[in-house]
């Protein structure tokens, strides 16, 4: 079996043999932690950090969560409404008033946090994505594909900019520099949405699927995980590996997709939505915060993913699991009645309908959750 590092209670051995076996199998590297009530009972990690096989994944290492990274722009938009800074019923252009051309007036917060607010797709070019005044400059001004709040369509790109720019209209900090100043500094937590060149070394380069290049792109909409399990959303077609390997991408604030942490960093951050609002004797949300979150937004088929879909503010609903997962197979989920959090980061991309890892790492955990409280 392949050599795992870290520490784990020998209740969730089952965790690190899981990520033993996804190295056996083939892939490069990745981390996995589970914390339960704020404090972890495994962080492991194992494998390379780079497709060569000649880097060891470190305790340190991090890589780019693409999806995982809504999560972490979906909790400042919720320590804000916390704060009674953001109402999520109020048109966006209270905060944003450019926002409310082309017919968007009727666009509220929450619906940009649900996913139907009607701007699922990126139409600009790849390079003003790392261009912020450009690219809500751009999507100020587009039109809704659909009477916002009706439907849903995964705004996997455009999503990070959305709430971003509100975040930024009401704090007057970008959203990286709020979520550093908020949420990331007072948790200590190893997690960043803009990347300084002082963590350039730590970074696994993420690995396309066997059989592909760095040009490799999302599948086709409907190509997903099952809808019981944590959904593997794509990315626009226009993004390939090789942009989300770039100095570019990491430089940038891209809050839907840019986000880097390890496993480690992931949970501690969640844990503050698993365990009522407060993790390690940090308060960033109240009770009623939290729970404001899993409130159901939306319920049905998703017009981008092609799948049934149950929306909170930020976070998919999964019965009483809550989360997201993001492209090439890096997961958080959280269980708020069990106060767990389960994440798990790798370089190592699959193809979306081929990839169970994150709900195979899930039931792995809950095993040990189960043997805990018996």
């Amino acid at each position: 079996m392949a050599d795992i590092q870290g520490s784990y209670d020998g209740l969730f051995a089952a965790v690190p043999n899981a990520l033993s076996a996804f190295l056996d199998e083939g892939d490069v590297g990745g981390s996995v932690a589970v914390f339960v009530g704020g404090e972890p009972v495994v962080d492991v990690w194992g494998g390379f950090a780079d497709a060569g096989r000649t880097v060891p994944w470190q305790r340190d290492t991090i890589v780019n969560v693409w999806s995982v990274t809504k999560t972490m722009t979906a909790l400042c938009a919720l320590v804000l409404a916390d704060r009674g800074e953001l109402d999520p019923a109020a048109p966006v252009a209270r905060y944003w008033p450019e926002f409310a051309a082309a017919g968007k007036e009727g666009v509220l917060v929450r619906h940009l946090l649900s996913h139907t607010a009607g701007l699922p797709d990126w139409e600009g070019p790849v390079d003003e994505i790392y261009d912020w005044p450009s690219a809500t400059a751009r999507l100020a001004a587009q039109a809704p594909q659909w009477e916002p709040g009706t439907a849903a369509g995964y705004h996997s790109l455009t999503q990070g900019f959305l709430v971003g720019e509100v975040v930024r209209r009401i704090t007057g900090r970008s959203v990286g520099a709020f979520f550093a100043d908020e949420v990331a500094g007072p948790l200590g937590a190893d997690f960043h949405i803009g990347l300084s060149a002082e963590h350039d070394h730590r970074v696994a380069p993420a690995v396309p699927p066997p059989s592909r290049d760095e040009d490799y792109t999302a599948g086709a909409a409907g190509s997903e995980t099952a809808p019981a399990s944590p959904a593997s959303p794509t990315t626009p077609t226009s993004i390939r590996v090789r942009d989300g390997n770039s100095l570019a991408w990491r430089r940038a604030q891209i809050p839907a997709a840019s986000g880097f942490g390890n496993a480690r960093s992931v949970a501690l951050v969640q844990s503050v939505m698993a365990c009522g609002g407060s993790v390690g004797g940090v308060r960033l949300l109240s009770r009623a915060g939290c729970e404001r979150a899993w409130e159901e937004q939306f319920s049905g088929e998703d017009r981008v993913l092609g799948m049934p879909i149950s929306w909170g503010l930020g976070y998919g609903r999964f019965g009483g699991t809550y989360g997201w997962g993001g492209w090439g197979g890096s997961t958080v989920m959280i269980e708020p009645e069990s106060r767990v959090t389960v994440a798990y980061v790798t370089n190592q991309m699959r193809e979306p309908a081929q990839d169970s890892r994150g709900i195979e790492l899930l039931m792995a955990a809950y095993d040990g959750v189960k043997a805990l409280q018996a």
